[in-house]
């Protein structure tokens, strides 16, 4: 029996009570049992152990939306207005990025979340290089291959580039053995409203519906886009008639016409989502349409704020993003969850909500049943991978600790991460990455 028993002055299963004083067994790369350190030595008394201190351990951060091949533009567009910003952006990533550039960039994406105690992430992905990047770092995580075309004869064309983009990645893993192949999966991403005919979306739709594919796209995210579909005004509409794309407006809200174009009943993930209203509740409940919040982005573009409290009371299934660090400047998914707290409690007046356990659920469990990954990861409990992360409350801006949920929350950075572990292998050791070059990737980015 190979086992080893890593223990924490507290262990967060964040599906059950804390632990203080805990510990937990693996096994190989699953996790076997949690409990007190004292009664798992007992229980297992030939495992290997190691105590790692004035630490929690919980489940690794789960990044509901990101963008890694970007990571080498961060803070090189910060235009702050929307459409502009996308189109400095796709202007540069052309001009400055070769295809080795976009897993260089992918690669410095990486590293950043395994560093930061992320261990699954959502990427939407316009190069395939974020696959074989994943693929070296160790992470999980899905690649939502991206497709775009705004006008309608470019529809069939938009399909067969992602198809011979999926068949590169299903090659790719059929060469790599099967626990780093199971790791990841591949999915499909109609970006934007502004960026995809309805033509597109429809076959995109069928194409996930008919091959069991997960779909995320980019989704009320924007006032630009609003008026867009109202009366084709706005930033993105002049854009479309600069261009002489004909588009005629649906007059209705974002989740309205994915509704009217079936792309709902695929129950995708959609991204930002700080346009829906009350009305859209209902489609998105029936449908088992799956959210992800990126208040940062949201805000640094003066996008507003998505109305996560009445996603939460309607019942729908919603995880925290950071989106990429050319929106946001950084995959912290605790800082991410500390503005998150804090933005929210401002925008409704209202101290006790949300409250901090809530959030720590928001980037595990909930970010894990957001990517329906949720009996594989997000919570520390027998059976499950043993994905998870070791954050030092040791130092003066986190002591005293009278609650560990609370200290990560509001003290924690990405800077007091010490461990991150995928399947049960450290990918990094609270010093260094142990999976990819970090001095080669600073020396060519």
């Amino acid at each position: 029996m190979s086992l080893s028993i890593l223990a924490a002055r507290w262990v967060l299963p964040v599906t059950s009570d804390s632990i203080d004083h805990g510990a937990i067994v693996i096994d190989g790369s699953h996790i076997r049992e949690t409990g007190r350190v004292d009664q798992l030595r007992a229980a297992y008394p030939d495992a290997s152990f190691r105590d790692l201190g004035e630490v929690a351990l919980l489940p690794g951060l789960i990044n509901v939306h990101t963008h890694l091949e970007l990571s080498g533009l961060r803070g090189r567009v910060e235009e702050p207005r929307f459409q502009p910003w996308i189109v400095q952006l796709i202007t540069l990533k052309a001009e400055l990025f070769t295809p080795a550039d976009l897993l260089d960039s992918a690669r410095l994406g990486c590293v950043e979340a395994i560093r930061s105690g992320i261990t699954t992430v959502a990427d939407t992905a316009d190069a395939i290089g974020t696959l074989e990047a994943l693929l070296e770092s160790g992470l999980r995580g899905i690649v939502y291959q991206e497709c775009f075309g705004p006008a309608a004869d470019q529809a069939e064309a938009a399909i067969a580039t992602w198809r011979e983009k999926f068949e590169a990645h299903r090659e790719r893993l059929a060469k790599v053995p099967v626990e780093a192949a199971s790791r990841l999966r591949v999915g499909i991403s109609p970006h934007a409203p502004y960026s995809v005919s309805d033509r597109l979306y429809r076959l995109a739709t069928s194409l996930a519906l008919e091959n069991d594919l997960d779909m995320a796209l980019h989704a009320a995210e924007s006032i630009a886009e609003q008026l867009l579909l109202h009366d084709g005004s706005g930033d993105f509409g002049d854009s479309l008639r600069r261009r002489a794309i004909e588009f005629t407006p649906p007059r209705s809200s974002t989740v309205a016409y994915l509704h009217q174009l079936g792309v709902l009943e695929a129950a995708p993930l959609l991204i930002h989502g700080v346009t829906i209203g009350e009305s859209d509740l209902p489609l998105l409940t029936r449908t088992g349409t799956r959210l992800a919040h990126c208040p940062k982005s949201n805000a640094k573009f003066g996008h507003g704020v998505a109305d996560l409290y009445e996603w939460q009371s309607r019942g729908l299934t919603v995880g925290l993003g950071t989106d990429s660090v050319v929106s946001n400047n950084s995959l912290d998914l605790l800082d991410e969850a500390r503005f998150c707290t804090l933005l929210h409690r401002a925008h409704r007046a209202d101290s006790t909500w949300p409250e901090a356990a809530e959030i720590l659920r928001l980037m595990t469990i909930d970010g894990a049943r957001t990517l329906r990954l949720d009996d594989q990861v997000g919570s520390l409990e027998p059976g499950k991978r043993a994905d998870l992360i070791a954050i030092d409350l040791s130092g003066p801006h986190t002591r005293p600790v009278y609650d560990p949920v609370t200290a990560i929350i509001f003290s924690a950075s990405a800077r007091d991460v010490v461990m991150t572990m995928v399947d049960g292998r450290i990918l990094y050791d609270g010093k260094n990455i142990l999976t990819i070059d970090e001095d080669r990737l600073h020396r060519h980015i």
